[in-house]
């Protein structure tokens, strides 16, 4: 995400001060008082007033709450930019030591495939923590940044992350692995539109949800939607009595059985 320069530079170069402790429950409260009326409604007295600070005391810890919750934004979005860069190496290192990914190895649910599977839900679990421990900054984000510097920063991040997606998507499409008949933008925007969706979720709930189950799920319907239609006959075998192998054979058995039986499981 790109962070207004003003701001950066404010909090970059703002003294530090010495109590660790009052400058944390000063965040905590600066963080919670954003999501209730957003940056522009959110009032220096009532944030100092939840953490039993005086107003006075604000000025010792940031020059204003805009500095503040650009220092806030500036720590997630480098945690997010290194997983990005964490989740973009792993990839270039699959492909480059395994070899693209195929129509072939989608329908036969290969090694390979389930390899990529495995390192990309990692990856999605990965994001999903972080989104959670930041669920709060999303929403300001989202909904509570209008009329402020930061009001375009989310849907800047968000055009930037549908094109590298839709980049990815394209690279399987190309080698069969995913259909075709789906512009890559589109998938793209979807699963981008997921994660943000599911960040202000996220800001909705004190309990922490089961991520991984989310992850697993997205993958799912990931999978199961983009998947060459050549590889619906072995789901259907992968999911009945048949194996894989007489699936291969028969395809248009499998496919009968996979219309008349209706699935009982996600």
């Amino acid at each position: 995400m790109v962070i207004p320069d003003r701001r950066v530079r404010n909090a970059a170069t703002m003294a530090r001060p010495a109590a660790p402790h009052a400058r944390a429950s000063l965040i905590s409260a600066a963080r919670a008082e954003f999501v209730k009326k957003g940056l522009k409604g959110a009032r220096i007295e009532d944030i100092t007033a939840a953490c039993g600070l005086s107003k006075g005391a604000f000025y010792l810890h940031a020059e204003s709450k805009e500095a503040l919750f650009a220092e806030v934004l500036g720590e997630f979005t480098s945690e997010l930019q290194t997983l990005i860069e964490q989740r973009r190496g792993e990839t270039e290192r699959f492909f480059a030591e395994h070899g693209p990914v195929e129509a072939r190895d989608v329908v036969e649910r290969s090694a390979r495939y389930e390899l990529l599977l495995t390192v990309s839900a990692e990856s999605d679990l990965r994001t999903l923590e972080l989104l959670w421990s930041y669920r709060d900054v999303m929403h300001v984000l989202i909904r509570g940044s209008q009329g402020t510097d930061f009001d375009t920063v989310m849907w800047s991040f968000v055009d930037r992350e549908v094109a590298h997606v839709s980049q990815e998507f394209q690279r399987l499409q190309a080698s069969g692995a995913l259909r075709t008949d789906v512009p890559a933008e589109v998938i793209g925007s979807l699963i981008v539109g997921t994660y943000v969706l599911l960040a202000q979720r996220m800001c909705q709930t004190e309990e922490k949800p089961d991520l991984a189950a989310w992850a697993s799920s997205i993958h799912r319907l990931i999978r199961e939607g983009c998947a060459p239609r050549e590889s619906f006959p072995a789901e259907s075998a992968a999911r009945g009595s048949a194996p894989a192998s007489s699936s291969r054979r028969a395809p248009a058995r499998a496919l009968s059985r996979t219309r008349s039986t209706p699935r009982s499981g996600p």
